[in-house]
C-alpha cells in the first residue's frame, strides 16, 4: 500500500443509536432495488486523523483508529470527544510503521479487553545519521554481503494489549509472533488482522520486496551480490517465509500461539511453515471475513506495468477474491492462474520459458523451501489499468489499488428503532469492495457456493477520498477511514466518518462548526469559541453544548463561548450540537478544535535545490535545506525528510533523511515511463519539537513537488 499535515478544526460525531449484539436473520428478504443514495447520511467523526492506517469499532459505538506514525484515537460515540488512547514508539523507513489494530473476537470492554496490534518496533536497525548529509545509513544497500545486509534484519511484530477507560495499555503487552522484514528498502508489509468464527487469527502479510527495479514486472531479481530484497520468492513464493502470506493461528493466553488445524502445510512438513493459509500474495493490504461463513476476502496489490509484455509477463493486475480454504495465489511467478510472468535473468537481461503456474517451481538461491509449490488458484476478480472485459463495473480512471471490505451482518433488532442507523436487510451477507485509487466502493454479490453474480455501486453519490478501511459496527453503521490526497502525512480530506441509514426517521444529523479565535499561547490564554456555519438540513431547533478541555462534562452552553485556560497543556474543546426533530430522542454531533497553552506548533519550511520548476529528471540528487522556527531550541536531529516517488495521487516512498540539511538521490523508477505517467518527486519534511513539560510534542511539516524536466 502507497500512502500519504494539515490541521483543520472540525470534526463531527453523531451517537445515541441503540448499540446491540449482532444476531442475523438468514431468511431476510433484501428489496428488489437498493435503497437510493438519499436514504444515508455520511456523518464525520474525526477530521484530524493524522495519516490513517486502520480502524476498529468497539462494541458500544465507540472507534479506534492508528496511524502509520504510532498514534491511536478514540473517537467516544457518546460525547464525540476525539482523544489519544496510545501512542506506539515505531520505525518509519519506508512504508513501515503501527500497521493495523484490532478488537479480541470476545471484547466486551469488561472481562475481556483485548486489542491487538502489528507494529514495527525500533530495535537497533540503523537510522540515518545528521552529521553525514551525504550518506543516508538508514538505506539498505543494494549490493554486499550476507555481513552487509544483516543490520537491516527486522521484524514485524504481532501483540496484544489491554483496553481500559478509553486507554490501551502499552505495558500489558503480550508479543504473538514477529514476522521477519529486510528494513532499509521500500515496500510491501501488508498487514491486517481477523478473526474467524473459531477465534483463530488471520493475519495478512505483504511480500517485503522493493519491486522499482523491475520495469513494472515480477522482481525476481536473485543476481549474485544483489540484495535479497529484490526477489519476491524469497518471501511470498517460499512456502518456509512468513511474507506474502495469510497466516492463521490461534492466540495463546499470556503470548505466543498455537497451528489450527487445516492450514496450506501440516505441522513438521519439510520446508514449510504451518501458519500458512494462503501464500503467493503481494501486498494484500486490507483484508475482511464474513462472520457467517468464514470467508475471507482478500485484496492483493498490482504490480506498475501498464501494458503487457511478451519478453517479461502481464500488465499489472490488482486481485480481489473470496479465500475459503488454503491456496497459492501465484505471485510472483504468476498474476494469475492464467497469466504466467517469464523467468527473467536480471544480470543478462534475457528472458527464460514462462512460469508453469499449474506446477510452480521456485528455483532462487534465495528460497528455503519447497521447490515445487501448489498449483496457482484464480482469484474471484482480476483487472488492469485498462477496462475489464470480465469485469467493466469496476472502470479503469485511476490506479489499481483494491481494498477489502466487511460483509454485513443484518440485524432485526436494529431495524425496529426508529433513531437506529443500521444499513437495511438489501445488503445482509454482501461484502464491499473499494478503489483507493478510483475513489469508489462496490458491494460484490456472491451466491450460497460463495461465487461472484454480480457487482453494484454502493454510494455513488458520496464523496469518498482514498478510502482506507471499511467497518460495520454492531449497530448497523458503516464506519470509514479515508486517507485523503497527499503523501505520507494527515492530508486535508483525511477523515474518520460513519455512514448511516437514515430512512427509518427522517431525521438528519446537524452538521456543526467551530471557530476559535485563537488556539495556542502562554498561559493565561482566554478563547472565544464560535459555532457560526452550523447547519441541520431538515431546519430543526439545536441546543449547543461546549467541553473546553475534552473530559466529557459540558462547562458551557449556548451558540458563542468563552475560556481562560489557566495552566500549561494540550486541551481539545468540544463543541456538541442536538436537534430535536424526527422520532425519539435527536440527535447530536460533535466538532472540536484543539487549544494548546505553553507550546507553539513548529512552523517548517522546506526548499530544494532543483526547486519546482526547475531542471530535473530522475536520478538526479536533490539538496534540501529545512528552516524550523518554534518556541523551543530547534535540534537539527528531529527533522526528517523523506522522498516519495509520487505516481497520479498515490506515492511510493523511497527513503528517509534526517537533519537540516542533506542530499537525496532520486531513485530511478522502473516499470513507470516519466514521459507518459503522471510522475514527480516529493519530499515531505517533519520537525517534531520535544514538548514542554506537561505538554506533548507538536509537529509542523512542508511539502515540495518536483516534476521532470520536458
Amino acid at each position: 500500500m502507497h500512502r500519504f499535515t494539515l490541521w483543520s478544526v472540525a470534526t463531527t460525531v453523531v451517537s445515541g443509536l441503540l448499540v446491540l449484539p449482532i444476531t442475523t436473520s438468514a431468511d431476510a428478504a433484501p428489496a428488489a432495488e437498493p435503497p437510493p443514495d438519499s436514504a444515508f447520511e455520511k456523518v464525520t467523526l474525526n477530521d484530524r486523523p493524522g495519516e490513517p492506517m486502520d480502524l476498529a469499532v468497539l462494541p458500544d459505538g465507540d472507534v479506534l483508529h492508528s496511524t502509520r506514525a504510532g498514534k491511536v484515537w478514540l473517537n467516544d460515540a457518546e460525547t464525540g470527544v476525539n482523544s489519544l488512547a496510545a501512542e506506539f514508539d515505531v520505525y518509519q523507513h519506508d512504508e513501515e510503521g503501527l500497521q493495523s489494530i484490532a478488537l479480541d473476537p470476545g471484547f466486551d470492554g469488561k472481562r475481556n479487553r483485548w486489542i491487538y496490534a502489528y507494529y514495527s518496533p525500533p530495535l537497533d536497525t540503523p537510522v540515518d545519521d545528521p552529521s553525514t548529509p551525504d550518506v543516508n545509513e538508514g538505506d539498505a544497500p543494494e549490493h554486499g554481503t550476507p555481513a552487509d545486509f544483516e543490520p537491516f534484519k527486522g521484524a514485524i511484530r504481532l501483540s496484544r494489549y489491554e483496553y481500559k477507560n478509553g486507554k490501551i495499555d502499552l505495558t500489558t503487552e503480550q508479543q504473538i509472533m514477529d514476522v521477519p522484514v529486510d528494513r532499509g528498502r521500500c515496500c510491501h508489509v501488508g498487514g491486517d488482522i481477523v478473526f474467524d468464527s473459531k477465534g483463530n487469527l488471520i493475519l495478512a502479510t505483504g511480500d517485503d520486496t522493493d519491486p522499482f527495479q523491475s520495469d513494472g514486472y515480477a522482481p525476481l531479481d536473485d543476481s549474485e551480490n544483489r540484495s535479497p530484497a529484490f526477489d519476491s520468492r524469497r518471501t511470498a513464493a517460499n512456502t518456509n517465509d512468513l511474507r506474502g502470506k495469510l497466516l492463521r493461528i490461534k492466540p495463546k493466553a499470556g503470548g505466543g500461539y498455537t497451528i489450527p488445524k487445516g492450514n496450506l502445510f501440516e505441522p513438521g512438513a519439510d520446508k514449510t511453515r504451518p501458519e500458512i493459509y494462503a501464500m503467493g500474495l503481494r501486498n494484500p493490504f486490507r483484508i475482511e471475513i464474513d462472520p457467517k461463513t468464514d470467508r475471507v476476502f482478500v485484496a492483493d496489490y498490482s504490480p506498475d506495468a501498464s501494458s503487457a509484455d511478451p519478453e517479461r509477463g502481464p500488465a499489472g493486475q490488482g486481485k480481489w477474491t473470496v479465500v475459503s480454504k488454503p491456496a497459492n495465489y501465484g505471485w510472483p511467478l504468476c498474476a494469475t492462474a492464467e497469466m504466467p510472468y517469464r523467468d527473467y535473468d536480471f544480470e543478462t537481461g534475457t528472458s527464460g520459458p514462462a512460469f508453469d503456474c499449474a506446477k510452480p517451481v521456485n528455483d532462487s538461491r534465495h528460497n528455503t523451501g519447497l521447490t515445487e509449490l501448489p498449483p496457482v488458484t484464480q482469484p474471484t476478480v482480476w483487472y488492469s489499468y485498462a477496462p475489464s472485459e470480465e469485469f467493466p463495473e469496476l472502470g479503469s480512471e485511476g490506479g489499481i489499488a483494491p481494498m477489502a471490505g466487511p460483509a454485513y451482518a443484518f440485524d432485526k433488532r436494529n431495524d425496529k428503532s426508529p433513531r437506529s442507523g443500521a444499513w437495511p436487510a438489501y445488503y445482509d451477507g454482501i461484502p464491499l469492495f473499494a478503489e483507493w485509487g478510483r475513489d469508489y466502493v462496490k458491494a460484490m454479490r456472491l451466491d450460497k457456493k460463495g461465487e461472484l453474480t454480480g457487482i453494484e455501486d454502493v454510494l455513488s453519490a458520496f464523496a469518498t477520498d482514498n478510502v482506507m478501511d471499511l467497518e460495520f459496527g454492531k449497530n448497523g453503521s458503516l464506519y470509514m477511514l479515508e486517507y485523503g490526497d497527499g503523501y505520507f502525512s494527515e492530508n486535508e480530506e483525511a477523515q474518520v466518518s460513519r455512514i448511516d441509514y437514515v430512512a427509518r426517521s427522517g431525521n438528519h444529523t446537524p452538521t456543526p462548526a467551530i471557530t476559535a479565535d485563537q488556539t495556542s499561547g502562554q498561559p493565561p490564554l482566554t478563547v472565544a469559541f464560535d459555532s457560526a456555519g452550523t447547519t441541520d438540513a431538515d431546519g430543526d431547533e439545536l441546543t449547543y453544548q461546549w467541553d473546553f478541555d475534552g473530559d466529557g462534562i459540558f462547562d458551557a452552553t449556548g451558540p458563542t463561548a468563552t475560556h481562560t485556560y489557566d495552566e500549561v497543556g494540550a486541551y481539545r474543546a468540544t463543541l456538541t450540537v442536538t436537534d430535536h426533530g424526527g422520532k425519539g430522542r435527536g440527535k447530536h454531533a460533535s466538532a472540536d478544535v484543539d487549544v494548546v497553552v505553553g507550546n507553539d506548533t513548529p512552523q517548517v519550511t522546506l526548499t530544494t535545490d532543483p526547486a519546482p520548476g526547475g531542471d530535473f529528471h530522475f536520478g538526479d540528487t536533490v539538496q534540501f535545506q529545512v528552516e524550523v522556527s518554534d518556541d523551543q531550541e530547534v535540534d537539527c536531529n528531529r527533522v526528517s525528510v523523506t522522498y516519495v516517488l509520487g505516481h497520479d495521487e498515490h506515492g511510493h516512498p523511497q527513503t528517509t533523511a534526517n537533519g537540516c540539511s542533506g542530499s537525496i538521490v532520486t531513485s530511478v523508477p522502473g516499470g513507470h515511463d516519466p514521459e507518459h505517467d503522471d510522475l514527480h518527486a516529493v519530499f515531505v519534511a517533519e520537525y517534531t519539537d520535544p514538548g514542554e513539560e506537561g505538554l506533548p510534542a507538536l509537529t509542523g511539516s512542508d511539502e515540495v513537488v518536483i516534476a521532470p524536466s520536458e
